[in-house]
């Protein structure tokens, strides 16, 4: 096999295998032999209609009335189980759909976000646009268009079995005069001529439909693009409007949904020659039985029963060798689908790939301080924000980080936090203690008021600790609201965003905590006042903080100026 090809199938398997191996493989094995045994009813049921055919058509041409309606009772009993069959057959399908969606979208979920692989991915820049989109949309596809198209794959194969010793035995033999006088006798020729029909079918669809793959591949990903954009205008809707940039927004909308109508363009172009084809091919295997077993009839070989049987039996067997012409839109769908899920999953790989590179080694000591121990960090794609810097934050003291623009404080953060894997050096963390990260911009879950402040979850609290916690930080218009559900990253100012950060760090008692700008939204004053609810309330803690505001220095113990690269990377110096 291609090494292309070979490729495209392990990726396949690496997507579509574990769930027949998963918790839920017993279910999901037990509804899809079900699903396949309807299937293979259906087919069965086929070759009944086909024999019907026979001897429905021939009581039509020998004027047997009796033969006639017991012809019809007995179509009636086949219509019914077949009507039984394929209602069931679709709802097992789709209850098997569901039961694979699920367990895929939860394995691709605890992926995605588990280890905050979510996060770096997107630091580290890989070329995988829109994973949410991924998730919620091509894995629905996915599990939907494979199980449709492998199917209908054993569907057709059955279906060929079943029918081409059939379709052998009545077509007959065909009788080819030969120029010489003689004659050469083709054996079963309605067999050859539908297999003929369908290869040459097979290869004019894939000739003029394989470009759909790449076409279909880059409308989901253009269409995913637009609806982060809008997304995107709907999450920073004030800042939008404030600088008046709705009409700059619009043309950037207007040009990206540009982009999708100009590939839905193509697409459209390609599925019209394709379409010319497909029912063309379609419609003329109509007709080409009956033109191809029509001098057996006139020449009195069959009756009209044996030509109808014949012509039903051809086009089961054509069908069944034309899956691939019929069903190609949809396996190009399919493959595109595939590929971003491929794609999508090497990309987290390449994320685990690059942990395991980072030079950053973390671990944990005895003592009760972070310590940062020759540490150097870089932005991706290679320029180094300090070098060799080494430092220790101590317990009951507050420590503040400052420095211009771009010198590593924020990234001094993540380093310690563990998300920033760019460097070399150590990073040592007292052993048993637990370390919160309070960032400039908070995130604050949509829903109750309560979940936003226990978010994400490890603590308790009762309303009246809540309320009394509000009114503290200057939030005593929110304390008798607990249960209210809001958007609260957009009901909420920054400064408001930024209390109910404090508040949540407080209920979780964090033994260093780590304010990277995390009170920049807030006045002077109020920025005091909760500095002072932390030391009370976090008499033990570590406090780290990241700021501009010469306000801030009072209200630490210490100050550690981060400079830029090449100079020396730190200077500490104590109040």
């Amino acid at each position: 096999m291609p090494d292309a090809p070979k490729r495209f199938f392990a990726d396949f398997w690496r997507l579509a295998g574990p769930y027949w191996w998963s918790e839920d493989r017993w279910a999901g094995r037990g509804l899809l032999a079900v699903v396949i045994g309807l299937n293979l009813g259906l087919v069965g049921l086929n070759v009944l209609f086909t024999n019907w055919y026979n001897d429905f058509y021939n009581s039509l041409q020998n004027k047997d009335a009796a033969e006639f309606y017991r012809q019809l009772a007995i179509f009636t009993g086949l219509a019914v189980a077949y009507i039984c069959v394929g209602v069931y057959q679709l709802y097992l399908n789709q209850m098997l759909q569901i039961r694979w969606r699920r367990w895929l979208t939860d394995r691709f979920l605890g992926t995605w976000v588990g280890e905050n692989r979510f996060y770096r991915m997107q630091i580290n820049a890989t070329d995988t646009d829109n994973p949410d989109q991924r998730i919620s949309e091509d894995v629905q596809q996915f599990v939907q268009k494979t199980l449709g198209i492998g199917l209908g794959i054993m569907s057709s194969i059955v279906t060929l079995i079943s029918f081409i010793a059939l379709l052998w035995t009545i077509s007959g033999d065909l009788e080819v005069p030969l120029p010489s006088g003689g004659s050469f006798v083709i054996p079963g020729y309605m067999c050859w001529a539908a297999l003929v029909y369908a290869v040459l079918g097979t290869w004019l669809t894939h000739k003029i439909g394989v470009p759909l793959v790449g076409l279909n591949f880059n409308q989901q990903r253009l269409e995913a693009d637009f609806r982060f954009r809008m997304a995107r205008l709907r999450e920073n809707a004030e800042a939008v409007a404030l600088w008046r940039g709705d009409e700059a927004e619009r043309l950037s909308l207007r040009e990206s949904f540009h982009l999708v109508v100009g590939n839905f363009f193509a697409i459209m172009k390609k599925q019209k020659d394709l379409t010319w084809f497909t029912t063309f091919y379609a419609q003329a295997a109509i007709i080409f039985p009956f033109v191809v077993a029509a001098p057996r009839y006139f020449s009195g070989q069959i009756q009209l029963g044996g030509l109808m049987q014949i012509n039903a039996a051809f086009s089961q067997v054509q069908n069944a060798l034309s899956f691939f012409v019929a069903s190609y839109a949809s396996i190009a769908e399919w493959k595109a689908v595939v590929d971003r899920l491929t794609t999508f999953t090497h990309a987290l790989d390449r994320v685990d790939e690059r942990a395991a590179e980072a030079g950053i080694a973390r671990d944990e000591h005895p003592r009760e301080d972070v310590a940062v121990e020759d540490l150097a960090l870089d932005i991706p794609g290679g320029r180094r924000l300090f070098d060799r810097l080494s430092l220790a934050f101590p317990r009951k003291k507050a420590v503040l980080v400052s420095g211009p623009t771009g010198s590593g404080k924020s990234s001094l953060m993540r380093a310690i936090a563990g998300i920033w894997p760019f460097g070399e050096g150590r990073i040592r963390l007292p052993r048993g203690k637990r370390l919160l990260f309070l960032p400039q911009r908070p995130y604050l879950p949509i829903g109750a008021l309560r979940q936003a402040l226990l978010f994400p979850g490890g603590v308790e609290a009762d309303d009246t600790t809540l309320s009394k916690l509000l009114t503290d930080a200057g939030l005593a218009r929110l304390a008798d609201q607990l249960d209210r559900s809001e958007n609260w990253q957009l009901f909420l100012s920054g400064g408001e965003q930024q209390r109910v950060a404090i508040v949540r760090a407080l209920l979780h008692g964090g033994d260093f905590l780590f304010l990277d700008e995390a009170t920049s939204a807030l006045d002077e004053a109020s920025e005091r006042r909760l500095y002072e609810l932390i030391r009370e309330r976090l008499p033990e803690a570590g406090i780290v903080s990241v700021g501009h505001r010469s306000s801030l220095e009072p209200l630490h113990d210490e100050r550690i100026a981060l400079l830029p690269n090449p100079p020396p990377a730190a200077a500490a110096t104590a109040r």
